[in-house]
């Protein structure tokens, strides 16, 4: 790569990690390139598309987020509280960090190293849930999938609300949880939907959000 193509790379990457970090990954492409300072023709010729260039610059501050939480979870003496620190930090990062608030929701399936992450932020949170059942304190029937389909829920909700000045989402993170303990636990009317079935369902809410 020539040496003016390498110093456009790097604005472009930072403008996408400044913009994918204040409104999320469905920033426009066009804003990105104006924002660093270069054509959109040079976007594509250096990245070839969003997922690219997504990959590029979230993937491996996901990676490193994620991962954290998941192994400080694990680490945790006692797994009830391993459990809700791990959903309470997620939600937060949902609430206060637009790019990762969106990678849980595998909007962007073209983007395989992101995928990857998303792959195994859903290993390491059956970990944790099965952590926490296993010890009695998280009721029995509660799955990584459940889990996925609150996060789903919970992300634009929660951004909307710390846009608007407010902590509210905690709260719902507080009601969550508390009916998550297994003394509170009654039979649930339905059974939780399988990992293609959410797959399914991100896509399908990914669509009719941008449509």
């Amino acid at each position: 790569m020539r040496a003016d193509a390498q110093r456009n790379a790097a604005r472009l990457r930072a403008a996408a990690a400044d913009l994918f970090q204040e409104r999320g990954l469905q920033v426009s492409l066009k804003e990105i390139a104006r924002h660093a300072g270069v054509s959109h023709g040079t976007l594509y010729n250096l990245f070839g598309s969003r997922e690219a260039l997504i990959d590029e610059v979230i993937a491996d501050l996901a990676a490193t987020r994620l991962g954290d939480a998941a192994r400080a979870a694990l680490a945790c003496p006692d797994p009830w509280q391993g459990f809700a620190g791990y959903v309470t930090e997620v939600c937060e990062l949902q609430a206060t960090d637009p790019a990762l608030g969106d990678v849980l929701t595998r909007r962007f399936p073209d983007a395989s190293r992101l995928m990857a992450v998303c792959d195994n932020s859903f290993a390491a949170a059956e970990s944790i849930i099965d952590r926490a059942r296993r010890d009695g304190s998280l009721r029995p029937d509660f799955t990584a999938s459940d889990l996925l389909f609150f996060l789903a829920s919970h992300a634009p909700l929660a951004r909307a609300a710390a846009a608007a000045g407010s902590d509210a989402w905690r709260r719902a993170v507080g009601f969550m949880l508390d009916g998550l303990r297994a003394p509170a636990g009654t039979p649930l009317p339905a059974e939780p939907m399988t990992p293609h079935q959410i797959n399914h369902l991100l896509i399908e809410g990914a669509a009719a959000a941008s449509g």
